[in-house]
């Protein structure tokens, strides 16, 4: 039982802790104090979700179709990527001085939501991962262990955005300075530029 619950945990860790696209936006709206609660929960539930679905069985008809449209599926995800970059580009040169507080005006929650959503469902390797990757672990785990599986997995999903969440606050004294603030936006749109490439090489794209 213990087993398979640290199992699920420590590879859902492994998979989910890296700075991508949903990461960065993640630690963005924490920085900005923007709805991080409901921002944090949607990452969280989205991707047990997908965890659930791939531990359930879905994995092994979602496999035939990344491989069938893979081209299609990652070409798209890398134009949504570089264009999100851009705009990072143009944030970072457009603004000189930016304050932050608890009185700062928020973007609505629909629409920080919707960010989110696009950058959660149309990155193709949150499918491998969540899946396909885990749910084929899974499937050494047997009756009552495979749920425990299932939970460290998830419970993985909810550790991570919640503190890269409200962990992006304790940043917000040192993002009161323009040129650090700057530099954050410049760097999100680094990532997003390199993940960008990535998808377009794995597509045939470049």
């Amino acid at each position: 039982m213990l087993s398979a619950f640290f199992t699920g945990l420590f590879l859902g860790l492994s998979l989910i802790v890296a700075i991508g696209a949903q990461n960065a936006f993640v630690i963005r709206s924490g920085i900005l104090r923007n709805h991080i609660f409901f921002i944090a929960l949607f990452c969280a539930i989205s991707d047990s979700l997908l965890i659930i679905l791939g531990i359930a069985g879905i994995s092994f008809f979602l496999k035939d179709f990344i491989n069938e449209f893979s081209n299609i599926i990652f070409g798209f995800s890398a134009l949504w990527l570089f264009s999100y970059g851009i705009l990072r580009i143009r944030s970072a040169l457009i603004y000189n001085s930016i304050t932050i507080n608890n009185k700062a005006k928020s973007s609505s929650l629909l629409k920080a939501i919707s960010i989110v959503a696009v950058f959660t469902f149309v990155n193709p390797h949150v499918y491998l991962d969540t899946m396909i990757l885990i749910g084929s672990i899974s499937q050494q785990f047997l009756d009552t262990n495979r749920i425990y599986f299932a939970i460290g997995a998830c419970t993985a999903s909810f550790i991570w955005f919640f503190s890269i969440a409200y962990g992006a606050k304790l940043l917000t004294p040192i993002m009161q300075k323009p040129a650090h603030w700057r530099n954050l936006d410049l760097l999100i749109a680094l990532i997003m530029f390199v993940i960008a490439f990535n998808l377009a090489s794995q597509g045939n794209w470049v």
